[in-house]
């Protein structure tokens, strides 16, 4: 994959960070000039998008699985990968379609699409098919072009080849480095 998409949303942001400088000093009324902290949260962020690279694997095949979930929670297990969904995290039954999807890269999608969650469900990914790498794997949030949109807190365990993270909402997942 190239890494077009994230030097796209890099500028992006980029683009949109100078509007609101340039904007927010220019006209007070319309709102607080960031301050050098927020600047740098900002610069750090995307320089960590930049460095982030979805890890290369041998396509999977396309499973999919549909299952409702309700306030009890549940385990979906689909192709290789495992969602935990805690008691408590959803209101209501929900009926949930979670895909693992075929490629070069391990990712998943899970709908209904925005689905939140009033507590963290785990989403555990299967790394066991890809290339051997021996630094750490993380969990990406990305959007359906595999994008990365999104670097969450995860755990990497390498006895089992898999990489662990708490998800809020629903949407598509993947394997990086």
């Amino acid at each position: 994959m190239t890494t077009w998409p994230r030097r796209f949303a890099a500028l992006a942001l980029g683009a949109v960070l100078s509007v609101v400088v340039a904007c927010s000093a220019a006209d007070d009324s319309v709102g607080p000039t960031p301050t050098p902290t927020e600047l740098q949260a900002s610069t750090t962020l995307l320089s960590a998008l930049r460095d982030l690279h979805l890890l290369t694997c041998s396509a999977q095949p396309y499973a999919a699985k549909t299952q409702t979930v309700g306030s009890a929670g549940g385990t979906i297990v689909v192709g290789t990968h495992r969602l935990v969904i805690p008691a408590g995290a959803l209101s209501s039954p929900v009926q949930i379609k979670a895909e693992q999807m075929t490629g070069k890269v391990n990712s998943v999608r899970f709908s209904p699409d925005g689905l939140k969650f009033a507590k963290p469900a785990t989403l555990k990914l299967s790394y066991a098919n890809c290339s051997s790498l021996l630094l750490a794997k993380r969990v990406v949030y990305t959007n359906e072009l595999l994008g990365i949109l999104e670097l969450l807190p995860s755990l990497d365990d390498l006895r089992t080849k898999s990489v662990s993270a708490p998800i809020r909402h629903f949407s598509r997942y993947a394997v990086a480095w």
